[in-house]
């Protein structure tokens, strides 16, 4: 799945219009592993007043783009996550370092992330690099 970054835009909102980027908040982070456009619709009209017709569309939209699934039940559709947040958010930075910043750049961006990374992160980093060099090498 393939999105435009919208410039300007942080988080969930840098490849989702406002209202899609509302809507997966709400999915992940009430856990709705399976859910129809109401459950949504009741979470959102705590926080403001919208129309059904105005989830049910985004939620198709979400669909159209790959990042929920559906499927029948009687009349109406079940709704699920394809992906979690950090996969979305991960796809995300794939795509931005790919197509916008690109080979040498990226990799001089993530260096100087680096020089502003945590223990842990380190670690991380060094657990990937080595997964990789093995692969490398096999």
């Amino acid at each position: 799945m393939t999105f435009r970054v919208r410039s300007g835009k942080k988080g969930l909102e840098l490849r989702l219009h406002n209202l899609e980027a509302t809507i997966m908040d709400v999915v992940w982070s009430k856990q709705l592993t399976s859910f129809v456009v109401g459950d949504v619709l009741a979470i959102l009209e705590k926080q403001r007043e919208i129309a059904y017709t105005t989830v049910m569309t985004t939620v198709t939209r979400l669909y159209e783009k790959g990042i929920l699934e559906r499927e029948r039940d009687g009349k109406r559709y079940l709704y699920s996550p394809k992906l979690t947040r950090a996969e979305f958010m991960e796809s995300t930075a794939r795509e931005v370092l790919d197509e916008v910043v690109g080979g040498h750049q990226a990799i001089a961006l993530l260096a100087e992330k680096v020089s502003e990374a945590s223990a842990d992160e380190l670690d991380d980093l060094e657990t990937l690099i080595q997964k990789r060099r093995e692969e490398l090498e096999s």
